[in-house]
């Protein structure tokens, strides 16, 4: 999960603090000394964690904590304002520009991600009624003009390519040229990496930039990789002049080092995250949502927006109506598990719902992934009709003859129909919590 540890560690300081009711100074100092020592554990800048607990303490120990009715609560509300902050306040979007093309160019060592994240990023301009096109200007590392051109083709988004022979710049010049031509109003340069800092690397951005004067730069660097990730966008940032940065892999950053020091250190905003290894997992990078998220207090509009775009609403109210009628059947089952698994992973999903993060743990990897996804529809397609509609009538010998039709074994036929047993349980008890809502009680926020 996002920021298990340093989460864990924070939520466990402030659980102490809710237990003691009126703080003392001293109270105060003894959960600032453990908020330091978590941060520092999860790889921030020390200058940065100096400054923050500076800040946090400035505002702490003063007549709107210690003398509050839930002065608990008030230093939790501090930490959330001063985590906002430090990773930079507001969400920092794309500057698009006035006439087009706008012109990003996106840049970053070798194996952080650059050439799929141009494809991911031209995925999410698309879906915002963009025309993006892509440029293949990395002439050097192999195979990645032939990786561009594949996700271009995936994704149905035009590739801009000359070969390896002809230099970046040139590339460059001539795919904005053709992008004017074409209607394009959105050109995502993918530019060169190497394995480490060098001057030939930045002279060659340098010749890239004064050529084609794009719009945004956009440095993408591994969230994985913690300070290290923040020495490259300041090595970067001195000699080009970023506007901005992709953290990719913050899904597998456990830590969090790099999402929490590389606006403090570069003064550059992270504007977009990657969240996995989908094509449509980037998303917009929201501060004040990650520290919300940070502090156990979930991202519910986050994952109303997620609910938004993979939902199918249509099948929602059809769903509704049969669950009203107890007509729920195993292929609403299937439709159901494809339909959720389009938000991301179950410890994805946890993670926004205000105090579920501690869940995750228990749940860490329980997704279904494409291989069990598989299965599942394997062992439905092997029941008849009657069957799908009517589980009650599957007995031991249908069972052993849905197990070979689907290649599978009966157990997991087994596990299936009990998995299916417990989801109409479930879903029968959200249809019992909606009605309830209309009275003024829970609300499921994806219904309308």
């Amino acid at each position: 999960m996002v920021f298990e540890g340093l989460a864990d560690k924070l939520q466990q300081t402030f659980k102490k603090l809710r237990g003691r009711g009126k703080l003392s100074e001293s109270d105060v100092n003894d959960a600032l000394r453990e908020v330091r020592m978590a941060l520092l554990e999860a790889d921030v800048n020390f200058k940065v964690v100096k400054d923050f607990v500076a800040k946090v303490k400035e505002r702490a120990i003063g007549h709107e904590v210690l003398e509050s009715l839930t002065p608990a609560q008030q230093v939790v509300k501090i930490v959330n304002d001063e985590l906002t902050a430090l990773m930079g306040g507001t969400m920092s979007r794309i500057a698009i520009s006035p006439k087009p093309p706008t012109v990003v160019m996106l840049v970053g060592l070798q194996g952080a991600g650059k050439t799929t994240t141009a494809g991911k990023l031209a995925l999410l301009l698309k879906k915002q009624n963009k025309r993006p096109l892509l440029v293949a200007a990395d002439i050097y590392r192999p195979a990645a003009i032939k990786q561009l051109e594949v996700l271009g083709e995936k994704l149905e988004i035009p590739v801009f390519t000359l070969g390896d022979k002809e230099k970046p710049v040139v590339i460059a010049k001539k795919a904005i040229e053709h992008a004017q031509a074409y209607a394009n109003d959105i050109v995502i340069i993918d530019t060169a990496g190497r394995l480490h800092i060098n001057a030939e690397l930045m002279d060659e951005l340098k010749s890239v930039k004064q050529t084609v004067r794009p719009h945004e730069i956009l440095l993408v660097v591994d969230a994985m990789t913690g300070q290290d990730a923040v020495t490259v966008a300041e090595s970067f940032n001195n000699d080009l002049g970023l506007d901005g940065v992709i953290l990719t892999k913050l899904d597998g950053d456990a830590r969090g080092g790099a999402a929490l020091s590389v606006k403090a250190v570069t003064g550059c905003p992270i504007k977009f995250a990657g969240m996995g290894e989908k094509l449509e997992a980037l998303e917009p990078f929201h501060p004040d949502r990650m520290a919300s998220r940070i502090l156990g207090m979930g991202d519910v509009l986050s994952l109303i927006e997620k609910a938004e775009q993979a939902i199918d609403f249509d099948k929602a109210q059809a769903l509704e109506k049969k669950l009203r009628k107890e007509e729920f059947t195993l292929d609403d089952f299937l439709d159901q598990l494809q339909q959720v698994r389009k938000l991301g992973s179950l410890d994805q999903i946890l993670g926004m719902i205000p105090g579920m993060g501690g869940l995750t743990k228990k749940l860490q990897g329980a997704e279904l992934d494409e291989k069990q996804l598989k299965q599942v529809e394997a062992i439905i397609r092997s029941m008849t009709r009657k069957e799908r509609r009517d589980p009650n009538i599957i007995n031991g010998s249908r069972r052993k003859r849905i197990a070979a039709g689907s290649g599978t074994r009966v157990q997991d036929v087994n596990r299936l129909l009990k998995q299916f047993v417990d989801a109409r349980k479930m879903m029968k008890q959200l249809q019992q919590h909606q009605k309830s809502g209309k009275k003024g009680g829970f609300k499921l926020p994806f219904m309308r």
